[in-house]
Formats: structure tokens, C-alpha cells, sequence
């Protein structure tokens, strides 16, 4: 694991997007997947040595990259990366590293409805720094400019289909 994705991931070790757990406002909906449907999270580059061996954990390849399925409950510091940056994700607006409402929490996390103020601005802060510490590497940077057209392309979509957006 290179040492921006290892920085990065320790930024968000311990800082969550409210000040206590905001898995009590919706019974972790983000950690629980659809009866009949395997759902996971995306891993930055490199992040996928973490969770090859790891007992109930599975990693997928998908078109987007490698997507880790997690048991359903796991400690902070075992969490990928996309899901201690949860509901917010750091995109690339004219060359500068924006923390943003993740496109893909409107469907499970009523905090992404309420937009990124309702979050805890200092988690919001440690996002954006994850993300400039990930920028500083070709390989994230890359990964960070394609996560960002990958977002503006949802969020083409939701605004096509009535969905209201906070980015």
C-alpha cells in the first residue's frame, strides 16, 4: 500500500460524519446489504492487498476496479477507505480536491438528503485532506479524476430523473 492511500486512511481512522454514530439514524443501512443482492465498496489502488485474505471478506473485480464485500460489521480501523470517507468522497473540481456528496449515498444515507452541511464540518475538512493527500500520487490522483466523472455522470442522471443534489 503506498504511503498516500496509508495517510489517508489514517485520517479517517477515527472522525465520522456526525459527532456520534450516525449508524444509529439508520440502523447502519450503509454496512447492510439488500436481501438477494451482494453489495461492497470500491477500493483505491493498492488498498486491495488489505482484504486478499481476509476471513469474510470478499473482493470482486468489477469494470470500475476491485470492490471489497465486507461481513456487514467490521472496527473502524479495518474499514476500505470508500467507506470511512462515507457519504462524501473527494472529487477534482478545476485541479482542486473538493470533499462532496457521494452520488451513490442518496439511495442509503438519510444524511446525503440533508446535504453535506448537516455533517460534521471537520469530518467534511478531513475528507478534503485525504483527498489532496491521495492527489499527490499519479496512480490516486487518476483514480480520484475518474471517481469524479463517475459522480458527475450520476448526478446527470439523478437531476434528469427529478432527484434534487448537493454537490
Amino acid at each position: 500500500m503506498d504511503d498516500a492511500l496509508f495517510r489517508a486512511r489514517e485520517k479517517l481512522n477515527s472522525i465520522t460524519p456526525l459527532k456520534r454514530d450516525c449508524g444509529r439514524v439508520c440502523g447502519s443501512r450503509c454496512c447492510d446489504s439488500q436481501e438477494g443482492e451482494e453489495t461492497g465498496m470500491l477500493l483505491f489502488p493498492g488498498e486491495d492487498m488489505l482484504y486478499r485474505d481476509r476471513e469474510g471478506w470478499t473482493i470482486r473485480q468489477t469494470p470500475a476496479g476491485p470492490m471489497v464485500i465486507c461481513p456487514g460489521t467490521c472496527s473502524r480501523e479495518d474499514r476500505p477507505l470508500a467507506c470511512r470517507l462515507f457519504p462524501l468522497l473527494p472529487v477534482i473540481r478545476d485541479g482542486t480536491v473538493k470533499a462532496a456528496m457521494d452520488q451513490r449515498a442518496y439511495a442509503v444515507c438519510p444524511l446525503a438528503r440533508q446535504g453535506i452541511r448537516a455533517l460534521d464540518p471537520e469530518f467534511a475538512e478531513a475528507v478534503r485532506e485525504a483527498g489532496r493527500m491521495l492527489a499527490a500520487d499519479g496512480e490516486q490522483y487518476r483514480f480520484l479524476e475518474v471517481l469524479t466523472e463517475e459522480q458527475d455522470e450520476l448526478k446527470q442522471l439523478r437531476n434528469r430523473l427529478g432527484g434534487d443534489s448537493h454537490v
